[in-house]
């Protein structure tokens, strides 16, 4: 079979060059996520190793506590303010964020590997030699063992099946995690503050600091600041693609009120129980502030090699795989499988991309992003020095430039009848206020992962507010560029259309027609010259007869 035989083999049913079956606005039948499945969709995302990671990594750069705790707290308040707005656009027209994406640009695995770990803990509690018997042939730069990543290949092939559901139907799924999750939790703080004996808590939460209050981007308060960003930064993906969780709740409350609340709750909780933790274990552990729960357990068994202790750690291991799958499927793999769903209707679709999403995993080397604090929170921050400027364009585009009136069927139109076909199929405003917002940000997040690279303490500081300034600067330059370079066709249809509820209600009723229903064979010139046949899915607008 030859390359083009294959290729065309690979193109899936029912698709243009600009929708299939997994990206379309989401019909009644699949809208089953209410508040409960929103409640547990975050309490799997923030109740598990990396949030936990996120509090106790903030320690050791020299915050005590009770600032860490302040950082978190400020963190998520902004960070749920972030999730709820970013959503909109999904809970009122049900399309995901890479649809929705194509309004503003225009038309054209760290959970894995600390998986590995979780699993690695399942091993040793069978055999305490487990990684004695396996020779490490790996080098120290690669910062972990052979057996480290014999694990991390086990809890990667563990996850495939789970990656096969599609999102509207994890609902039973998240009820399982999130009891064994929550269980686990208070346990092991139970367990941590029950067993440190007279010897008490550790230096972790020593109240005081020898940093100086203010004065530079070492002081304290800028290092509050940079905690601040980081636990945004941690976030910061889930942000940017609510919609495409947000698209499948029932009402627009559901996804609203089903973020308010859980998101912010579980992810403060989380991270105060890694910061107590810590301190609780110190100092039984010689003074050392073990900030990885798995690690935490396999220290507990050089010390102590009894059937008590390697129970502990097999349903340890098992809690915790079961916490990270729950996080790592819908959080990664299916995020990432819609967004590549999008990207290449005609021959993926979310298993698809899911799958792809999974095994390219590995090339972002995962092992090395749990090494250090410093490196953990590096690697945080990094995620909104790029992503915090595309979630300002957006909430800008919904909000301001559209009044959150979007016309979903032109969405799906990849020519100049688009209203969001702007010129060429791209809208040039769209990279020029990306780039403010990244641009001024980039020196200081290269000093922060390679530190022989030296800044001026003004260029470092601004760093330290990367998602504040990302979001806000891109946010305006995207605004300031539509009012002063018009988007026609987008003004006419924002300002003739009715208001923005009449214009979401059109559509959720809309939606409701079935889709075998609504479809009809159609002949598609997608600009080759070559006429293509497929059942339309797009939806259909007809301004006259809807408004």
């Amino acid at each position: 079979m030859g390359l083009a035989q294959l290729i065309e083999r690979a193109k899936l049913p029912y698709v243009s060059q600009w929708i299939n079956e997994d990206i379309r606005p989401v019909e009644s039948a699949r809208r089953t996520w209410g508040f409960w499945t929103f409640h547990n969709y975050w309490l799997l995302i923030n109740c598990n190793i990396a949030t936990f990671l996120t509090g106790s990594a903030l320690i050791p750069l020299g915050l005590n506590w009770w600032q860490a705790i302040i950082a978190i707290v400020v963190g998520n308040i902004l960070a749920t303010t972030a999730i709820v707005i970013s959503s909109l656009a999904g809970a009122y027209y049900h399309i995901g964020f890479s649809v929705y994406s194509r309004a503003v640009w225009g038309m054209y695995g760290f959970q894995s590997w600390v998986g590995g770990q979780c699993f690695e803990l399942i091993l040793l509690s069978w055999d305490p030699k487990y990684e004695d018997r396996i020779p490490n042939h790996m080098p120290a730069s690669t910062g972990m063992t052979t057996a480290q990543f014999v694990s991390y290949i086990i809890f990667f092939v563990i996850s495939l099946p789970f990656v096969w559901i599609k999102p509207h139907r994890l609902q039973k799924f998240f009820y399982v995690a999130c009891v064994v999750t929550m269980i686990f939790f208070i346990v092991l703080l139970i367990w941590a503050l029950a067993t440190m004996g007279s010897a008490g808590f550790g230096d972790t939460l020593d109240s005081g600091t020898t940093l100086p209050n203010t004065g530079g981007p070492g002081s304290v308060a800028w290092l509050m600041v940079y905690g601040i960003m980081s636990t945004i930064g941690s976030i910061a993906a889930g942000i940017l693609n609510q919609n495409d969780f947000a698209r499948l709740s029932r009402k627009p409350m559901d996804a609203v009120w089903g973020q308010l609340l859980p998101y912010g709750l579980y992810s403060i909780f989380t991270s105060v129980i890694g910061i107590l933790v810590v301190a609780a274990t110190q100092k039984r552990f010689d003074g050392e502030a073990v900030w990885n729960p798995p690690t935490i357990f396999v220290r507990l068994l050089e010390k102590d090699n009894s059937p008590g202790t390697r129970a502990a750690l097999f349903f340890a291991g098992v809690a915790l795989c079961i916490s990270q799958i729950g996080s790592n499927v819908p959080g990664n793999a299916l995020a990432g499988g819609i967004d590549l769903s999008s990207v290449f209707p005609r021959y993926i679709n979310i298993r698809r991309g899911a799958y792809i999403t999974v095994l390219l995993s590995p090339v972002v080397n995962p092992w090395q992003l749990v090494n250090t604090a410093t490196t953990f929170l590096s690697v945080l921050s990094s995620y909104g020095v790029f992503l915090a400027p595309m979630t300002g364009m957006m909430f800008a585009n919904y909000v301001i430039v559209n009044k959150r009136k979007v016309k979903v069927d032109d969405l799906f139109h990849g020519h100049s009848g688009s209203i969001y076909w702007y010129k060429y199929g791209v809208n040039f405003r769209a990279p020029i206020a990306w780039a403010v917002g990244v641009a001024p940000t980039l020196p200081g997040f290269i000093a922060a992962v390679n530190l022989s690279v030296s800044l001026p303490a003004g260029m470092t500081e601004l760093y330290y507010i990367n998602y504040l300034y990302g979001f806000v600067s891109s946010a305006v330059v995207y605004s300031l560029l539509h009012w002063i370079f018009p988007a026609k066709a987008v003004d006419d249809f924002v300002r003739t259309a009715p208001t923005a509820r009449e214009v979401q209600q059109y559509y959720t009723d809309r939606w409701e027609v079935d889709l075998a229903q609504a479809s009809h064979v159609l002949s598609d010139d997608d600009g080759s010259g070559v006429m293509h046949q497929y059942v339309d899915v797009s939806p259909k607008f007809e301004p006259a007869a809807a408004f």
